[in-house]
């Protein structure tokens, strides 16, 4: 049996939105475009959305929107792919890593700590779709001593008054936090819809505005679309509904080009439909078939799906194996890969990785991070698989794990 990590959920409602778009002449931004917006803000119950095409992108163009620049500071989590971090460095600022805690959140302790007059923007990953702590993150940033130390230097910083709270929610489509949604939890949101997320654009992202008085979300989120498109006053398909000045356009703003197109929206538009219905029960059915399993083994350490407060949007199964070094776990996902089964891990902390270590920063600095990514495998998990084929993978995680840590302590 052959099971891949994490194919694209395509079915022929998809098909048939991308065929749609294809025929309708018009395949860049346009009206697929608003209609998954629109979408999106209903879900997560904010006021706007602004689609772009990864969540790199957004990233970077939230954090410039900010006024972030040369000589600031961003709080990022060691444990993380390396675009959080990518996002800061473009924008000439420095990534302040912290470490994680055992639930892969960002440790909010070490956050308070690494807190000085030149930061300007927090950023908490939900790793694997597991929300992070949101209440002590926004109570932090609105803490009067840690609001004495923000040093603002834009409008827009002078404007909020405060750390702006960007959450990376690359992963966590569909979570909940003390029942409110990712997209509602912090000022800025932003999701990725790359091809292995719970909802794919094959590629795309999407800013989440849920920004406090005295900002207006209606406002940035028009300022932010121009910032999209170059900085230009309309979009191509406006221009090309015809009129007498329908040709005109100014450039306000030195922008980007990082819009969504409709070709891609119309693969989201037709997922998110059946989201809370049809693709996100079916992956939580894995991942509790494959609690149900990993919970009678003292060598598995489960991950925290839900918990009083959070609710994970069981994008990623990231299974911890006591007691064994990065080599073991390295072995068994050998063993594994022998048997036909597609695993990952998620992820290499940034430490690690040689453009990270050549700006100076340590590995053991970060001894959690470091810990979970020694000992982490990351299950298929998606919509697709069917019942034997889950347990045909935890039987081929349990032989796998005997194999390699029964043949060392044979030894």
């Amino acid at each position: 049996m052959k099971i891949p990590f994490s194919p694209p959920y395509i079915d022929q409602d998809i098909i048939n939105e991308v065929v749609d778009t294809m025929k309708s002449g018009w395949i860049t931004t346009g009206p697929k475009v608003k209609a998954f917006e629109d979408e999106i803000s209903r879900f997560t119950d904010v006021d706007n959305t602004l689609c772009v095409n990864s969540w790199t992108s957004g990233a970077i163009l939230v954090l410039k929107w900010f006024g972030v620049k040369k000589g600031d500071e961003v709080i990022v989590p060691a444990y993380t792919y390396c675009a959080t971090a990518l996002a800061v460095i473009r924008c000439g600022a420095t990534p302040v890593m912290v470490d994680v805690k055992e639930d892969f959140t960002i440790d909010i302790d070490k956050i308070e700590a690494s807190i000085t007059e030149r930061t300007k923007v927090i950023i908490p990953v939900d790793i694997a779709g597991l929300p992070c702590h949101y209440k002590e993150l926004n109570d932090l940033v609105n803490n009067k001593k840690i609001k004495s130390k923000f040093s603002p230097d834009s409008e827009n910083q002078h404007k909020l008054g405060r750390i702006l709270l960007l959450a990376d929610a690359a992963h966590s489509f569909g979570a909940n936090y003390e029942k409110l949604r990712t997209g509602k939890l912090t000022d800025i949101t932003v999701f990725s819809f790359h091809a292995v997320k719970n909802v794919t654009t094959a590629e795309g992202g999407a800013i989440s505005l849920n920004l406090p008085a005295p900002f207006q979300n209606a406002e940035e989120y028009r300022v932010l679309r121009l910032w999209t498109l170059n900085g230009q006053t309309k979009d191509a398909f406006t221009k090309s509904q015809g009129g007498g000045n329908s040709w005109q356009y100014d450039i306000v703003f030195p922008g980007l080009k990082i819009n969504m197109p409709d070709l891609c929206a119309a693969m989201g538009l037709a997922q998110i439909r059946k989201y809370s219905g049809q693709i996100l029960p079916e992956r939580i059915r894995v991942g509790e078939r494959y609690q149900a399993f990993f919970n009678n083994k003292p060598w598995a350490q489960l991950p925290i799906l839900k918990d009083d407060q959070r609710t994970s949007s069981y994008h990623l199964y990231p299974l911890k194996i006591r007691n064994i070094s990065e080599g073991q776990r390295n072995e068994i996902i050998n063993e594994i890969a022998d048997k036909g089964v597609s695993v990952n891990v998620h992820f290499i902390p940034m430490p690690m990785l040689t453009l990270f270590k050549d700006l100076g920063y340590k590995m053991e600095d970060y001894p959690v991070s470091y810990d979970i990514y020694s000992r982490e495998i990351s299950l298929p998990i998606y919509p697709e698989l069917k019942d034997d084929q889950v347990d045909f993978i935890c039987k081929v995680v349990e032989e796998s794990y005997e194999r390699v840590i029964g043949n060392e302590t044979n030894i």
